[in-house]
């Protein structure tokens, strides 16, 4: 059964993301547990091109512009971070006219050698890296071609360029929500273990993992509830065999709600979800994330996190069309809607492609939404949710900030903190203990 879901992801993915980037997404910040479709919803404000459509008279602003989007080596089909690199190109490409090429390497090795390649060419305005693999390539070369701009999406080579731009997110925010409501799904499936199948050992993950562990202890803190918190590596993000089998072993260790972090990996992930529930081996959880990922197992998956690879993608394009280039680092949190929870309707429009795509067979769209919304009524309590939102606003105020550690040593400290129940080791600014 493994392999069979596996197999019909993969291929699905390709034709739904494609769509997706036609038709438009929405994000929608997760207000509380919903009963009725939500009538707010957030787009973040660099996606709001300022140009006027393009007429028979009036080219389009990107027309004769080129770019490049350089997936990491796991290239497309991950269901969540370099697909939702290729979303924003696509929107970019829509709305400004812009060329956009798409390339992967065949290996790190391949890096250096592509983008000297494609730098010297002098066709491309930007080249667009995504994902931490890229940073050591990127040093190596940015500093031969100060002509050719970059944008590295999600790491930061440390240096200040002129001709490069490092877009980070607020992985902490993100998963310090997400944290809050698998303690309390774990609780309503009379259990108090949540886990995590993630990628590879690199400061994305880092941050990540900050940040569910926060969120975990946050709850504990609140409801004097204890969590029991599993966390386990699995070194790729492109392997589903991997991610079947480690979360299979986290599963058995108690867990009963995981939170997927490692990309295509992860979908390995879900699918042991799915056997273990259907197995009769008791009720577990995931938790999606980048993309919305509920529609692959809506009675399984009640809730994904966003992060909005797409956003970051579509602003380092949009500043090379409008000619507002700014060099150095941005970050992209919970108040530029740039990571998140993804609502009802995001679950939607997500389901819906699957849908139009004849690969979502068994439900329509609207019974993909039906069900996840009472999943999540049933087993998130409105008392995690009061949580989700305490923290959050407290985060958007800039009321409490998270450290980003700087080296694995400083991470480490960080998670020995946090197990200890000192949460206030993973802030800069603010503190949470005995609030």
């Amino acid at each position: 059964m493994m392999k069979a879901l596996t197999r019909t992801a993969i291929a699905l993915i390709a034709i739904l993301i494609v769509i997706v980037a036609i038709a438009g997404i929405y994000f929608i910040t997760q207000q509380g547990a919903q009963t009725t479709t939500p009538t707010t919803t957030t787009s973040p404000p660099t996606t709001s091109p300022t140009t006027t459509s393009p007429t028979e008279t009036t080219p389009p602003p990107g027309e004769g512009i080129k770019v490049a989007i350089l997936f990491d080596v796991g290239g497309r089909g991950d269901l969540s971070f370099n697909d939702m690199a290729y979303l924003g190109a696509e929107k970019a490409r829509q709305e400004f006219g812009v060329e956009v090429e798409y390339m992967t390497p065949k290996s790190q090795d391949d890096m250096v050698p592509l983008l000297k390649q494609l730098s010297e060419s002098g066709e491309y305005a930007i080249l667009v890296l995504i994902g931490y693999l890229w940073t050591g390539a990127l040093n190596q070369t940015a500093d031969l071609y100060p002509n050719q701009k970059f944008a590295l999406i999600d790491s930061s080579t440390g240096v200040e360029r002129e001709n490069e731009v490092d877009i980070l997110f607020r992985e902490q925010e993100c998963g310090a929500l997400i944290g809050i409501v698998a303690a309390g799904m774990a609780y309503s499936l009379n259990g108090s273990t949540v886990g995590a199948v993630a990628g590879m050992d690199i400061p994305p993950l880092w941050r990540f993992h900050i940040g569910y562990l926060f969120g975990v202890k946050y709850f504990e803190m609140k409801t004097g509830k204890p969590v029991n918190f599993l966390w386990q590596y699995t070194g790729t993000f492109q392997d589903v065999g991997v991610g079947y089998n480690t979360a299979w072993q986290l599963l058995q260790q108690g867990a009963k709600v995981l939170y997927g972090l490692a990309g295509l990996t992860h979908v390995g992930m879900f699918d042991a979800i799915i056997d273990w529930n259907e197995g009769g081996h008791g009720k577990a959880f995931g938790i999606g994330q980048d993309a919305s990922q509920e529609w692959y197992a809506p009675q399984y998956i009640p809730v994904s996190g966003a992060k909005r690879v797409d956003v970051a993608v579509y602003t380092a394009i949009k500043m090379v069309v409008e000619g507002t280039w700014q060099h150095g680092i941005m970050v992209l949190g919970l108040k530029e809607d740039g990571v998140g929870i993804w609502d009802l309707e995001g679950v939607k429009y997500f389901a819906q492609m699957a849908y139009d795509t004849g690969q979502l067979t068994d439900l329509t769209p609207e019974q993909v939404v039906q069900i996840v919304n009472e999943t999540r009524n049933k087993y998130i309590p409105d008392y995690a949710w009061n949580l989700v939102n305490e923290l959050k606003q407290k985060i958007e105020s800039g009321e409490i900030v998270f450290k980003s550690p700087l080296t694995h040593e400083e991470y480490d400290q960080i998670i020995q903190e946090l197990l200890a129940g000192n949460l206030d080791a993973a802030l800069e600014k603010g503190s949470v203990m005995g609030g």
